[in-house]
């Protein structure tokens, strides 16, 4: 019998995708020559944000920047781990002016924040599970990240090596689900890589290619409920059988700048019973 999942409050950093638009190509699933649809953009983002506040998550907000159409992908902005927080250091010149937007964010919180040297995109690359740091790279983030940010957090970093360029990011690939428990889908690694998560990870849930092309894996999860992309149906199938609660959310649009629900979203910790103000506030 599967132990009952636990949830427990989370504390989520988004940006409202108010200039959302896919004007360049910076990753297999964007297409310029396509109209973007940026009221159903909005909404599918506006599900998501009411998702997480209905189950008693709170959500803060990062004001989104004309230009910068991808901030909306808030995940890629930071790594934040027991209030500490290294700001990514962006791979393609399109997003390069989005750091010092989350740079100002959390300096003017009480956070203790520095710029990451390496190219690193954040959440999009370093998930925590337990004690590790679970890294990505081979296409974003770099190999020195894994060191820059072993060091920064004091934390293990286990380095996985992504090949597939669908998969640009470690968490389209990959989703923390507890402290133990993680799903994956095993054709994005590079067969070490593969090897490294069966052996940390013996009980992870197997997500079949159809799921991870329907982005399921880019998925939050409380520790019992995992919003994930509504196309994945039988990974959310599995995960009701291992005693999680699934939530679908249509991405559609969102994805076509090559992110969902976990792109759009920034975990900064557990929930506090009130947000810190900023620097200088009455």
């Amino acid at each position: 019998m599967t132990a009952p999942r636990v949830a427990s409050a989370r504390r989520y950093l988004m940006c409202p995708p108010t200039y959302f638009d896919v004007v360049y190509c910076i990753n297999p699933w964007m297409d310029p020559s396509k109209p973007v649809d940026q009221r159903l953009a909005y909404l599918q983002w506006q599900r998501i944000y009411d998702v997480f506040l209905e189950l008693g998550h709170q959500v803060e907000l990062v004001a989104p920047l004309p230009g910068l159409p991808d901030m909306v992908y808030a995940a890629n902005g930071a790594t934040v781990l027991d209030g500490r927080v290294l700001v990514a250091r962006f791979r393609h010149e399109e997003r390069v002016a989005e750091s010092p937007a989350y740079l100002d964010w959390f300096d003017s919180r009480r956070f203790e924040v520095r710029q990451a040297d390496c190219v690193n995109e954040g959440q999009g690359d370093f998930l925590a599970v337990g004690e590790l740091l679970l890294a990505g790279r081979g296409f974003r983030s770099v190999r020195a990240a894994h060191t820059e940010t072993e060091t920064f957090f004091q934390r293990p970093v286990v380095s996985l090596n992504l090949v597939q360029a669908d998969f640009y990011h470690l968490d389209t690939a990959l989703a923390v689900l507890d402290e133990q428990t993680v799903m994956y889908y095993p054709g994005a690694f590079a067969p070490d890589s593969q090897q490294v998560l069966r052996q940390l990870f013996p009980d992870a849930i197997i997500a079949t290619a159809q799921d991870a092309a329907a982005f399921g894996l880019n998925a939050v999860s409380d520790g019992r409920n995992v919003v994930l992309p509504a196309g994945a149906t039988s990974l959310a199938a599995q995960l009701r059988e291992h005693g999680f609660e699934p939530i679908a959310a249509d991405v559609s649009e969102l994805l076509r700048g090559g992110g969902g629900v976990k792109c759009c979203t920034l975990e900064l910790g557990l929930a506090r019973s009130a947000a810190p103000e900023p620097k200088g506030a009455a």
